[in-house]
Parts: structure tokens; C-alpha cells; sequence
């Protein structure tokens, strides 16, 4: 059985989209079977950060409204043949979230895949409820902003239900020098949102054009990527180094 992982935080901006893309990116390239879902429903991104724009003809609404089944809805991508994306929808309409439908389509998932990253929209609403209902584990992505540590532990109280070491931090954007300017470290950040450390992905100027691009990093070019990668083998249960700055 796969696992469901659900990629959340409090705040909008932290890299959410990107990093769900990019570890999507490694798992794949890891030989795992990936499924991302896009959760943002009105706002979806990730078929942009996937390089799958406009590739995605049905959306999540419909398998769980049964117009369509989760393979005919899927869309596998063109280079990395193990990672596919389901979209969210681009409109409520009638659409609303049943927990039993949701369960069902996570069982389906986990039957079909090795990995679901589920990328949820910022804030505690209906997607992140969607997101993290049949999550085998969390990750919290935040920055060192004051603002996005503050939202992470607001969002980690709605996690309570989660076993221990089950929902894990991700320190994303961090900027060495700023860090020594405002007297910041990683543990800081670590206190302040109260969860063990999956990763650090530090700022890298090239994630903006891969995003824009809908490619991935790679890891013998891009300094982000190498700590995408070793979040992936994290992930996969291997051991992996943290990203030293």
C-alpha cells in the first residue's frame, strides 16, 4: 500500500506548490510511483510547476462524483513516466466534500501508487481538511518569516490528532545571510512550530525559472534541488545528510 503525504501551512507563499513538485520530481526519478493531487480548488498551481499545464481534462471532483474513474482522470507525465497529477477543480459549482467519497478515492490511490503528494492551499479550510483527512504523514512547510513561523504553529494545533512522528517541518527559502542578520537559526524555527526537522531547502535563484519553465532542478546544477533530493530519500526511508548552509 502507498502512502499519502499531505503538504501544508498556515501561510501562503512558503513554496508549498514548488516543493511538492520537485520532491515529486525525485521520488519519480527514484523509480517510486508518484501521484501528485492538487487540493487548491479555484487556485490550482501545481499542473504549472509539473509542466502540465492544460493537460488535465477531469479533476478529483470528478472520480469522486463518479463521472470518471481515477485512472481516466490522472495525467502521467511526458518525461518522468512514473509521476502523474490529479488537478483540483477550477470552480466549486455544486461541488462539495464528502469524507466517505474522500476515503474511498485515498484507498484507491494508495493501491495504485507508491507516493500521493498532497499539495493543500494555504490556510485551515475546506482543502486542508481534504489534504490531511487520510494523511499517513504531514509536512509543514514554513520560511524563517516571523509571520509564516507563527501560522505553522497554528496549523501544527490542528494537527494534534497525528501521532508523533507523523508530521514533520520544512524549512523552505532560507537565506543564510538574512539568517545571521535577524540572529535566526533552524532550531528557532524548530521551537517555534514544534515538530521535528524533515529538511531545509535554502533560497536558490533558479526555482523561479524552473517553475515558470515546469521543469524540475536538477541536482548537479541547482543548489535546492540537492535538498529536495535527500527530503525525497528521506521520505523513501533511506538516510540522507541535512543540507548544511
Amino acid at each position: 500500500m502507498g502512502k499519502i503525504i499531505a503538504v501544508v501551512s498556515g501561510k501562503g507563499g512558503t513554496g508549498k506548490t514548488t516543493f511538492t513538485a520537485n520532491i515529486g520530481f525525485a521520488l519519480a526519478s527514484m523509480g517510486k510511483r508518484v501521484l501528485c493531487l492538487d487540493c487548491d480548488i479555484t487556485l490550482r498551481n501545481l499542473d504549472l510547476a509539473l509542466g502540465l499545464s492544460d493537460s488535465a481534462l477531469m479533476d478529483f471532483s470528478d472520480v469522486l462524483s463518479d463521472r470518471c474513474t481515477l485512472e481516466e482522470a490522472v495525467v502521467s507525465h511526458h518525461k518522468y513516466p512514473s509521476l502523474f497529477l490529479l488537478a483540483a477543480p477550477l470552480a466549486f459549482g455544486s461541488f462539495t466534500v464528502d469524507r466517505e467519497q474522500v476515503k474511498d478515492l485515498m484507498e484507491q490511490i494508495k493501491e495504485s501508487f507508491d507516493f500521493c503528494l498532497v499539495d493543500a492551499p494555504a490556510g485551515l479550510g475546506q482543502g486542508f481538511r481534504m489534504a490531511t483527512q487520510e494523511a499517513d504523514h504531514v509536512v509543514v512547510v514554513t520560511t524563517t518569516d516571523v509571520t509564516a513561523l507563527r501560522d505553522a504553529q497554528r496549523t501544527v494545533m490542528e494537527l494534534d490528532r497525528f501521532p508523533m512522528g507523523q508530521v514533520h517541518l520544512v524549512v523552505n527559502r532560507v537565506a543564510k545571510k538574512l539568517m545571521k542578520q535577524l540572529h535566526t537559526t533552524i532550531d528557532d524555527a524548530m521551537d517555534a512550530a514544534g515538530l521535528p526537522l524533515l529538511g531545509v531547502v535554502p533560497e536558490d535563484p533558479d526555482i523561479p525559472r524552473c517553475l515558470n519553465q515546469g521543469i524540475p532542478l536538477r541536482d548537479d546544477n541547482f543548489y535546492a534541488a540537492r535538498a529536495y533530493y535527500n527530503i525525497a530519500r528521506r521520505i523513501a526511508g533511506s538516510k540522507a545528510p541535512l543540507m548544511k548552509l
